[in-house]
C-alpha cells in the first residue's frame, strides 16, 4: 500500500514561491506542498514570518525552506534559484508573486514611486525566470506561474504603476510561453479578483479605491485558498497542456 507521500501529484517538485510569508503567496505555498511539493518560502526582510510559514509547512509533514531574497536584485534572485538546487536539487515550479499594492494619484506620484513598483512587478518576475530557466529545462514538468491582478486588465484609479505593472505581466507571461516552448516549460498567468487578505503590513492598508467600483457576481470576495487552488492546476499534472494563457480567478468581477 503506497503512502500519502507517495501519491501526491507534486512528490518530489520543488517551487520556488517569491512572496510566500503571508497572505496569497503562503496559501500558493501551502497547497504546492500539500500536494508533496519541496518549496523554498521567500520575502523581502520578513525573516519571522518566513520561518513561521516554513515551519507550518514542516509540521504539516512538508518539506520548505526559507530564504530572504530582493527580487530586483539580480545576486539574490540567483541566490533564491540556488537555494532551490542546493537544498532540493533542483527547480521544477516557479511563482512569481511577490507585489506592492501602492496608491497615489497621477499628479502625486514621482518617478521614484513609478520604478519602484514596475521593479518589482516586472524586473522581479523577469529577473526569476530567466535565472530559474536553466535549472526548469532539466525538469520534466517545468512550470511558471505569474500572478496578476485584476486592475491589469479592468483598469483602475489611483494606481497607474500597479496597473501598468500587472498589465505587463501578461504580455511577459505570452513572451515567455513562446521563448520556454521548446523547453517543455509551461508558463501562465492567474490573475486574482477582490481577495480577502491581511493587508495590516501592505505598504498600502488603506482598502483600494477600485473595491468599491468593481463588484463580485458572487456576492463575496475570495480566499487565498481559492487562488492556490488554480495556481496548482496549472503546475499539475493536468496542467501540461495550458500556457501562454491568464486565467482570471474574480467571481465574476471581471468578465474578458
Amino acid at each position: 500500500m503506497q503512502n500519502r507521500s507517495e501519491t501526491r501529484p507534486l512528490a518530489g517538485k520543488v517551487a520556488v514561491v517569491t512572496g510566500s510569508a503571508r497572505n496569497i503567496g503562503k496559501a500558493i505555498a501551502m497547497r504546492l506542498a500539500d500536494e508533496g511539493a519541496a518549496l523554498v518560502i521567500n520575502a523581502r526582510t520578513s525573516q519571522a514570518e518566513v520561518e513561521a510559514t516554513v515551519n507550518e509547512i514542516r509540521t504539516a509533514g512538508g518539506q520548505a525552506v526559507g530564504c530572504l531574497a530582493d527580487v530586483t536584485r539580480p545576486a539574490d534572485v540567483e541566490r533564491l534559484m540556488h537555494c532551490a538546487r542546493d537544498e532540493f536539487g533542483g527547480l521544477d515550479i516557479l511563482v512569481n508573486n511577490a507585489a506592492v499594492r501602492q496608491e497615489g494619484r497621477l499628479d502625486t506620484l514621482t518617478l521614484e514611486d513609478w520604478r519602484s513598483v514596475l521593479a518589482i512587478i516586472l524586473d522581479g518576475a523577469f529577473l526569476c525566470a530567466q535565472a530559474a530557466a536553466p535549472l526548469l529545462r532539466q525538469s520534466d514538468s517545468g512550470a511558471i506561474v505569474n500572478i496578476g491582478g485584476l486592475t491589469g486588465s479592468s483598469g483602475g484609479s489611483d494606481r497607474a504603476h500597479v496597473v501598468t505593472g500587472k498589465a505587463g505581466l501578461i504580455g511577459l507571461t505570452k513572451a515567455l510561453a513562446w521563448d520556454l516552448s521548446d523547453d517543455g516549460i509551461t508558463v501562465n498567468l492567474v490573475s486574482p479578483g477582490m481577495v480577502a487578505t491581511d493587508r495590516t503590513h501592505s505598504s498600502s492598508a488603506v482598502r483600494p479605491r477600485h473595491h468599491s467600483v468593481h463588484k463580485p457576481l458572487l456576492g463575496r470576495r475570495g480566499t487565498p485558498e481559492e487562488i492556490a487552488g488554480v495556481v496548482y492546476s496549472l503546475c499539475g499534472p493536468d496542467g501540461r497542456f495550458m500556457t501562454g494563457q491568464t486565467i482570471h480567478v474574480n467571481g465574476g468581477t471581471y468578465l474578458p
